[in-house]
């Protein structure tokens, strides 16, 4: 049995967080147990999570396996996506500074507000009446 160097990274977004291996290869990528394609409908999904290999132009060179929990789909994918940059710069630390420059290392923060008291939403208010 060979050894095959396993590079591992968590990434997150919104409400969902995915772990993310990436291993030599030719271009795989497997989300939950299923393709990509299978996994996401959408083509900017799709766009978003591969962004940090096309720069990298490693494509067809690694292998990603994702397992990925909480939130939607699209938070999925940006989850993914840090995840993914994340572990190539444990992949090999010269990719960091172009992944850096892209802005893939920072973490998304933005999440939905908090509902308030006496509000319909978190900011919305409910109709006036004059009368």
């Amino acid at each position: 049995m060979v050894a095959v160097a396993t590079h591992k990274a968590t990434g997150r977004r919104k409400e969902a967080t995915a772990r993310v291996r990436l291993i030599p290869g030719t271009g795989v990528v497997t989300i939950n147990e299923r393709p990509m394609d299978r996994y996401f409908a959408r083509e900017t999904s799709k766009m978003i999570l591969i962004e940090p290999l096309k720069i990298l132009e490693q494509v067809d060179k690694v292998d990603v396996f994702v397992r990925v929990t909480g939130g939607g789909l699209s938070g999925q994918a940006g989850a993914i996506r840090h995840g993914l940059t994340r572990a190539l710069c444990v992949y090999n630390p010269e990719f960091r500074a172009v992944l850096k420059k892209a802005g893939f290392l920072t973490r998304d923060s933005r999440a939905v507000e908090r509902k308030k008291y006496g509000r319909p939403g978190a900011r919305k208010r409910f109709q006036f009446s004059k009368r």
